[in-house]
């Protein structure tokens, strides 16, 4: 099949219990009605646009949030049935549905199952209760052994595990602790998730370490709280450690798999993939034009049409998001591909980057230009180079 037939689908389910303190998604806790009323609104929206995209074969969907486990489970199993009557999905479709332990019972795991969901992700974060009370989490480490537990016996192979590193207080030997009870899984996940923490504008979290996370970065320094750039370096080796003992190969900057579990819908974001976000604030690239759908609820829920930009992209920004994208991938950018879709060479727009880059030791330059293990380490500051102001 011609990759451009291919299609992957995005549902926002912009619901939780409760709003974490981190938290800078798309989401809120509502009352039912409101749920009911923005679910009847998604489906409509599904069903009006299915028609563009009749010539597409949907190889990917991810129901992400919020918490999509916290609506009720014929909701969801209404949003499949939706999407398999209106879109031609693939036989072995990747389905994946993101849930939060506490928030599942055998029941609408069972459901889940039964209408076609075949990936699940699991936000744990930290296997310490004091660290999740403090990142504002609705659940102890108990809580996510008995979802495990559930989720498994609800017959589900391929599982993936959010953990998050760098919290405030952490110390590396509590984040390798967190990373040891996973391994001590049986069976362990097919997917592990290790993200750093960033504190971001807006939130809880911004408020009481924000000051601090800047003076971290410009000194290194162990503040009062928030791990040192050494530590937070540290916590990422182990991960790597871990992680390859245990038979996971690294595929992305933050993601591990056992062999065949790569998450194919991230990877599709990556590639730059053409994907359909559906929902509050949902983001859409289909033929280099991104979309975005109205943030606010009630723009949303009024709006007959539910985008609120559209915005075709340049060669240069099409050109940067393969870059930038791309070298988040352990296997990097292939020169190759590149010539491919923009018909001049890699080294002839960005050859000076990836020269001074490659003599700092941060990038390897070959047929596929790819981020060094100290790159990794600056990645951001790596891949901020990409964003030139002209060619």
């Amino acid at each position: 099949m011609n990759q451009s037939e291919a299609l992957s689908i995005y549902i926002h389910i912009p619901f939780c219990k409760q709003k974490c303190k981190y938290c800078d998604f798309l989401s809120a806790p509502a009352s039912d009605r409101v749920q009911e009323e923005y679910l009847h609104a998604l489906l409509g929206e599904m069903i009006a646009q299915a028609g563009q995209y009749s010539h597409r074969v949907v190889h990917s969907i991810y129901i992400g949030g919020g918490t999509p486990s916290v609506v009720e489970p014929n909701w969801i199993c209404h949003i499949l049935k939706t999407l398999f009557s209106n879109f031609t999905v693939a036989e072995n479709a990747e389905i994946s549905m993101e849930l939060n332990p506490g928030t599942v019972t055998k029941e609408s795991l069972n459901a889940y199952h039964r209408a076609g969901i075949n990936r699940i992700s699991i936000g744990l974060q930290s296997a310490h209760d004091k660290e999740l009370a403090l990142l504002g989490r609705i659940h102890g480490f108990e809580d996510f052994l008995t979802t495990y537990r559930l989720v498994r016996e609800a017959g589900f192979q391929n599982v993936n595990v959010d953990i998050m590193a760098a919290l405030p207080g952490q110390k590396v030997e509590d984040y390798e602790d967190t990373l040891q009870k996973l391994m001590a899984l049986n069976p362990i996940p097919e997917h592990i998730s290790a993200y750093s923490l960033i504190i971001e504008e807006g939130t809880p979290f911004f408020s009481l370490y924000g000051e601090e996370k800047e003076a971290l970065e410009k000194t290194g320094e162990t503040q009062k709280h928030l791990p040192s750039e050494a530590e937070e370096r540290r916590m990422y080796e182990v991960t790597a450690k871990i992680l390859s003992d245990k038979g996971y190969h690294q595929y992305e900057i933050s993601n591990y798999s056992l062999e065949g579990f790569e998450c194919y819908h991230n990877k599709v974001y990556w590639l730059r993939g053409d994907y359909v976000g559906f929902g509050l604030g949902a983001a859409s690239l289909v033929n280099n034009i991104r979309y975005r759908n109205h943030a606010d609820l009630g723009a949303y829920l009024r709006e007959k049409d539910k985008v609120m930009e559209c915005t075709p992209l340049s060669v240069k920004e099409q050109m940067e998001e393969f870059m930038f994208l791309g070298l988040r991938l352990l296997n990097g950018v292939d020169k190759k591909e590149f010539y491919h879709y923009f018909h001049v060479s890699m080294d002839e727009v960005y050859g000076q980057i990836i020269e001074e880059n490659e003599k700092e030791g941060l990038l390897q330059n070959g047929e596929r230009v790819v981020l060094t293990n100290r790159g990794r380490d600056i990645s951001n500051y790596v891949m901020a180079q990409f964003l030139v102001e002209d060619f």
